[in-house]
């Protein structure tokens, strides 16, 4: 963990300063968020860090994924019309759709057909990690931080309940969760394992595919939880860019050679992806590869003077204001 440590801190002192004048400080009050997170924006956007502010305070649309394993998605589509649900397809997700339209009663989580498991409630941009990973039929796959199970049943239905994946989770509550629902949802190909992901590239086994949807500050979950304006400090990212590099090391370790690694957080401060996967980069010599047919900004090559691989462009960064989605980043990587 040497290599980590030196990594971290050589960009320490740069990311973890933080010029606040005024016009952070006026930004800060009108919208209710931490100065630092303000000045992040400001670098991240430019001019439009206030029309990405406002949109943290609009509504998303709430969208869900048709379970393919349970039913047919133009049988789920009649049914929950019936039921006073619309869905609209969306072009850039295999199975992803948003719904329109609502009635009072039932609410989307207590319908029928979501107790049979003919769909689960997603954000779209979480949709995304599973379809870049598209593993086969055939794959041994290693979901490194799987509760509550979303990314995992869709990678059960990407492969036809075929292959193996191994859903690993720590915490026992959330073993349960992550459980109970991979069994509603009819996914018959996953081991559920209750060891820290850190701890899986000690096993020895090499898998074919590893998805590290990591533990996050969850940034880009503002406009669902405006609590995050105000929750998670620069101390706190510290500690989060730990789990993440110690994270991202087991699961490189874990891949076999010619292998894909996928690496998303529901996060877009840099701190949490770009210096995380710029690490993969040049000290593991990971390749990054470019993910198409997604509406989405590239990666940040470049932050408050701190320069990352050009690799790092082919990652995906997706915002409220520009996608309609949660915050999240994605990027694949290949092992050489």
């Amino acid at each position: 963990m040497e290599d980590m440590d030196l990594y971290l801190k050589k960009h320490d002192e740069v990311l973890y300063h933080y010029d606040i004048d005024d016009h952070v400080r006026e930004l800060a009050r009108k919208y209710g968020f931490l100065e630092y997170m303000v000045e992040r924006y400001l670098n991240i956007f430019g001019s439009d860090a206030e029309i990405f502010m406002k949109s943290c305070s609009a509504q998303l649309k709430r969208s869900l994924r048709c379970n393919t394993l349970r039913t047919d998605c133009k049988k789920l589509e009649d049914r929950m019309n019936e039921r006073g649900f619309k869905l609209s397809k969306v072009s850039w997700t295999r199975y992803g759709y948003v719904v329109e339209n609502t009635p009072v009663r039932p609410t989307l989580g207590s319908t029928l057909e979501y107790m049979k498991g003919y769909y689960y409630i997603q954000g779209l941009a979480s949709m995304i990690p599973p379809e870049v990973l598209s593993p086969s039929e055939d794959d041994l796959v290693l979901d490194m931080a799987a509760s509550p199970g979303g990314k995992t049943s869709q990678l059960a239905q990407l492969m036809g309940n075929r292959g193996v994946i191994v859903a690993l989770e720590k915490n026992t509550a959330r073993l349960r969760r992550l459980n109970s629902n991979l069994a509603r949802l009819g996914v018959a190909n996953t081991i559920t394992v209750p060891i820290p992901g850190d701890y899986v590239s000690s096993i020895g086994i090499k898998f074919d595919s590893v998805l590290l949807d990591s533990p996050c500050s969850g940034e880009g979950l503002l406009p669902v939880d405006p609590s995050r304006r105000t929750k998670t400090l620069p101390q706190h990212l510290r500690e989060f860019q730990r789990v993440q590099l110690s994270l991202l090391i087991a699961g490189i370790r874990s891949l076999r050679k010619g292998g894909k690694l996928v690496y998303s957080t529901c996060s877009i401060a840099p701190e949490e992806n770009e210096v995380i996967v710029n690490f993969a980069v040049e000290k593991f010599g990971l390749r990054t590869e470019e993910i198409r047919g997604i509406p989405a900004d590239p990666g940040l090559v470049e932050y408050k003077g701190v320069r990352f691989s050009e690799d790092i462009k082919k990652c995906i960064r997706l915002y409220p204001h520009k996608h309609g989605t949660e915050g999240f980043f994605v990027c694949s990587m290949r092992k050489e």
